[in-house]
């Protein structure tokens, strides 16, 4: 399966799991209880949120990426992993980045054969853990978003030597999992973030 349009998002909402509602509700609460304060609220570890998606979709904490959107600079940039925040951004215009085409269709994806498709790859090059690099080979790209405006993009990917090593295929339950929190996180990204 290589895209879900939006006529499948309402089949993939309903597949969603309690356990996963239950971490997009505590996601909007939180998007909630930081509407109500004054103070910094930059506060928000996107570490530990990224953590709690990568429990919550069996994949690891490195394989969790959420980017935000900066209208004003028209490119994305990394909130998680946080190892990528200082190696560079992704211009909006960008023809091979999988997170700028997300952004600019706001249409969630899942490729399953990601490195037989025509990506940019700098990022994958960057040594996220004790391990060296491996590549990402199956992924799913969803727009983060703040009502009808993209904010940012969520992508949940498998990495390893080659797609068997990697892990099983993502579903259209996996992906309606990861759209089940966009609108939460579309709220944290506009509380924490200002462009």
């Amino acid at each position: 399966m290589n895209s879900a349009g939006t006529s499948h998002l309402a089949a993939c909402n309903g597949a969603v799991s309690e356990h996963n509602m239950n971490l997009a509700t505590e996601l909007e609460r939180l998007a909630d209880a930081l509407v109500g304060e004054t103070g910094d609220a930059t506060r928000i570890s996107f570490a530990s949120v990224a953590e709690r998606i990568a429990k919550n979709l069996s994949v690891r904490t490195d394989e969790v990426a959420i980017l935000g959107v900066s209208q004003r600079w028209q490119h994305l940039y990394f909130i998680v992993p946080e190892a990528l925040k200082n190696v560079g951004f992704i211009p909006l215009s960008s023809k091979s980045a999988l997170a700028a085409r997300t952004t600019r269709e706001s249409r969630p994806e899942i490729i399953n054969d990601f490195t037989s498709v025509k990506h940019a790859s700098v990022f994958e090059g960057v040594k996220l853990a004790a391990v060296s690099a491996e590549m990402i080979q199956k992924i799913m790209s969803a727009p983060i978003l703040s009502g009808d405006r993209v904010v940012g993009v969520i992508q949940i990917s498998r990495k390893g030597a080659n797609p068997k090593t990697a892990g099983p295929d993502f579903t259209s339950d996996d992906l309606g999992k990861v759209i089940s929190l966009c609108s939460p996180l579309g709220k944290l990204l506009q509380r924490s973030f200002s462009d």
